[in-house]
């Protein structure tokens, strides 16, 4: 099992990016999917959750209506859109497997990170 994360970087207040997550070794269309996070000097925070098929979506509240997660079982990838990025959004980002429809930190599967930073 692989899971890559990229897209990571740095973007100023009020600004948007997009995280991928690009999956192997595992039947990607079997398996709900997460996006977790950590910011500096704190435990990791679930951030957003869907199901196998993508009709299904969850997230924390900090980051609802501002984030959006999706998944392109066709390129084994999964996503993270990220508007209107606050500074307390800095953190590394990771997406993880597999998810169980609620939110957790606890997961088999995890890449190895991508970066963002929202700062002026």
């Amino acid at each position: 099992v692989q899971l890559v994360e990229s897209g990571g970087g740095l973007v100023q207040p009020g600004g948007s990016l997009r995280l991928s997550c690009a999956a192997s070794g595992f039947t990607f269309s079997s398996i709900g999917m997460s996006w977790v996070r950590q910011a500096p000097g704190k435990g990791l925070e679930w951030v957003s959750g869907i199901g196998t098929d993508g009709s299904y979506t969850n997230y924390a509240d900090s980051v609802k209506g501002r984030f959006t997660i999706s998944r392109d079982n066709a390129k084994n990838t999964l996503y993270l859109q990220m508007n209107s990025l606050k500074p307390e959004d800095t953190a590394v980002y990771y997406c993880a497997a597999p998810w169980g429809g609620w939110p957790s930190v606890e997961y088999n599967y995890w890449g190895q990170g991508t970066q963002v930073t929202v700062s002026s």
